[in-house]
């Protein structure tokens, strides 16, 4: 019976980006239904983590993120957890070949949040960005290209690029939960006081720079993943899009969101160009 539980596990993580978030989960339905789980499985993982260090406030984080990561190593070492979102994980990482740097240079990200509120140079914030998002978006290749090494390090770069534009549209949403609530700046010599037109336009320029590399991979991706990582880069574009046109004090007081309205049209525009061969 451990299939049942294997199963009910996956969609425990299937579950988690559904009520986590909707546009993720909307974008991985659009995969081939044999890496859905999978990618839920990761995105259960890093959710789950973000949480700890995000949200929990009350509760000592660093021993919950200790013991996170540390129940994450007995599954990988037992093929087994009875938490089913590091069950499902461990699975994933197992059958695609995940690298365990990855995982590292993850995990340090998040504790970086728990200790660091501002990052003074490009290093410090590239550094964070590659293990808070870069290396969610190789572990998400690891799975579109089947564990194959060659088509991994072909498409490696552009997958990065990739997960920086995602993760700097949300921080520039984010600017200001960030910057009240969780007392972080992400953007280098950037806080509420110092956002302008100026500063605003020179992140937008670098995030869409970001967007141009991770667009020349996302065409050569494999047949199973286009079109749900193609979804997911229409909506980011769209937010993007969005944040540009918003005067800079507005995002300075206000999350921008996207409807659901417009969601909805975003994915029939995308369906149809992806069908027409445009992608």
């Amino acid at each position: 019976m451990k299939q049942l539980f294997d199963d009910v596990s996956f969609k425990c993580s299937k579950l988690v980006t559904k009520n986590y978030s909707t546009s993720f989960s909307l974008a991985v339905h659009m995969l081939s239904p044999s890496i859905r789980n999978a990618i839920y499985s990761i995105y259960g993982f890093v959710r789950f983590a973000d949480e700890i260090v995000d949200s929990f406030h009350g509760f000592d984080k660093e021993n919950l993120i200790d013991d996170f990561e540390k129940e994450y190593y007995k599954a990988i070492d037992s093929g087994i957890s009875l938490n089913p979102i590091l069950n499902s994980f461990q699975h994933t990482v197992k059958e695609y070949n995940i690298t365990d740097d990855l995982i590292q240079s993850f995990l340090k990200s998040m504790k970086l949040d728990l200790i660091k509120s501002d990052y003074n140079n490009k290093e410090e914030y590239n550094e964070y960005i590659y293990g808070s998002a870069d290396v969610v978006g190789l572990m998400c290749l690891k799975v579109f290209v089947k564990g194959n090494t060659d088509r991994y390090e072909q498409l490696k770069y552009e997958a990065m690029r990739l997960g920086s534009a995602f993760q700097k549209v949300n921080f520039l949403r984010d600017l200001k939960d960030d910057n009240l609530v969780l007392n972080r700046n992400y953007f280098p010599g950037v806080d509420l006081n110092s956002f302008d037109e100026k500063v605003k336009t020179a992140i937008i320029k670098e995030i869409e720079d970001d967007f141009a590399i991770a667009y020349k991979g996302l065409v050569k991706l494999p047949i199973e993943a286009k079109f749900g990582v193609y979804t997911a880069f229409v909506y980011y574009k769209k937010l993007l899009k969005k944040l540009k046109n918003t005067p800079y004090h507005e995002i300075g007081n206000s999350r921008i969101r996207v409807s659901n309205y417009t969601k909805a049209g975003l994915l029939a525009q995308s369906f149809v160009t992806y069908k027409l061969n445009l992608v």
